[in-house]
């Protein structure tokens, strides 16, 4: 699935902001792009006043000189690689990009040096990236790991636990007894949101909703299993299924956290391979008049795909997207649910640097913050309209 333009140019912004000069060429190998379309965004970026642009470098607008010194208020250590905070999130994630920027402008206004670390797709990749921050003199880590199934999350529990430094998830909440249970986190109520989704449309009459989603993440897994929950529990729906909202939306091999009952989601085929879904053909089929669709990106996608099988939203099915990154840039602009990702960052670094302070309290219990997101009504879910309508 290609990534969108624009970002794709705040990932630039963010690596050249955070390291200085970049060649782009390693710009193209790290987002997995063309050396001439990374040239283009930054001969863009450069136009608009947001980069600098050398000879096959890019550059911030401003160099941010080095710190000598870090406020006393946050620590003691002098500055240097000793004071840096390393920041891990996953390639190609727009969603974390967001709750990467609320971060950064906390580290930043603290005077932290941040050290960016982009995890790529391949199982048990944050692992060397942290090692590597840490053998550089990082005093505390920020991350959100991928986590595509649980497997691979359990794989990263033991060292996770073990890096010796004040550590923050961003995102992520742990299985509960497990051996990060005892980790500060900072992450999205994402039942909470899935039932802001459900119960606008059933208060627009929907009683037919369908969740196309993803299953690759445990954001993704939370909102399956929340929506199962929240729908066989409101009296109100009547009828309710769960598809993926994507071919490529499935985790890799592995045991897999607890969902949706198996009829919810005939999604897969016997071998795990997942199947495309035919939004349409399934509206049909279940006499739905509405969808809730994770992620972004595949939401606009599937209404484009409903158009072509001539379902038009809102007319004939009202939608309800969650995310709310690219969901208002739809030619139907798309109610969402929007996660506060920005204020997930900037919350998990404000933890990050209290316990990085030494003050009194900074070793005290620890804390799972968990912020709500709000419903964020735009053009694509009405009323079902009444028979004098």
């Amino acid at each position: 699935m290609r990534e969108p333009v624009e970002l794709r140019r705040q990932r630039i912004l963010s690596v050249v902001q955070s390291r200085g000069a970049v060649k782009v060429s390693v710009l193209a190998a790290e987002l997995d792009v063309s050396v001439v379309t990374v040239r283009r965004d930054v001969e863009e970026l450069t136009r608009v006043g947001r980069l600098r642009r050398g000879h096959g470098v890019a550059r911030p607008v401003v160099d941010a000189p080095e710190p000598t010194t870090v406020p006393a208020a946050r620590t003691e250590e002098p500055a240097g690689d000793g004071a840096a905070v390393a920041l891990v999130v996953p390639e190609r994630h727009s969603y974390l990009y967001e709750t990467l920027h609320g971060a950064r402008s906390v580290l930043e206004e603290s005077g932290m040096r941040i050290a960016l670390h982009i995890a790529p797709q391949s199982a048990g990749a944050e692992r060397p990236l942290v090692e590597r921050a840490l053998a550089d003199g990082a005093r505390g880590l920020l991350i959100a790991p991928r986590w595509r199934n649980a497997r691979s999350e359990e794989l990263d529990y033991g060292w996770l636990a073990e890096v010796g430094v004040p550590t923050v998830l961003m995102e992520r909440r742990p299985r509960p007894g497990s051996a990060l249970h005892a980790l500060d986190s900072v992450c999205s109520d994402h039942w909470y949101g899935t039932h802001l989704a459900v119960d606008h449309l059933v208060s627009l009459g929907h009683r037919r909703i369908v969740l196309a989603a993803r299953d690759d993440s445990p954001t993704a897994r939370t909102i399956r299993t929340a929506f199962a929950e929240i729908a066989a529990a409101r009296p109100e729906v009547e009828d309710w299924s769960i598809v993926l909202s994507s071919p490529a939306a499935v985790p890799g091999p592995g045991p897999q956290t607890p969902g949706p009952p198996a009829e919810a989601a005939p999604d897969a085929d016997p071998d795990g391979d997942a199947t495309a879904v035919d939004l349409a053909a399934l509206l049909r089929e279940r006499g739905a008049t509405a969808a809730v669709l994770h992620g972004d990106v595949d939401a606009l996608m599937l209404v484009q795909r409903l158009a072509e099988g001539g379902v038009q939203v809102p007319r004939d099915c009202s939608v309800v997207a969650y995310d709310d990154v690219v969901a208002a840039l739809g030619s139907t602009p798309l109610t969402a649910v929007a996660p506060p990702k920005a204020e997930i960052g900037r919350a998990a670094a404000e933890l990050l640097l209290y316990r990085l302070a030494g003050a009194a309290g900074a070793t005290g219990p620890v804390r799972r913050t968990e912020l709500l997101p709000t419903l964020k009504i735009r053009g694509s879910a009405q009323p079902i309209p009444t028979p004098e309508d």
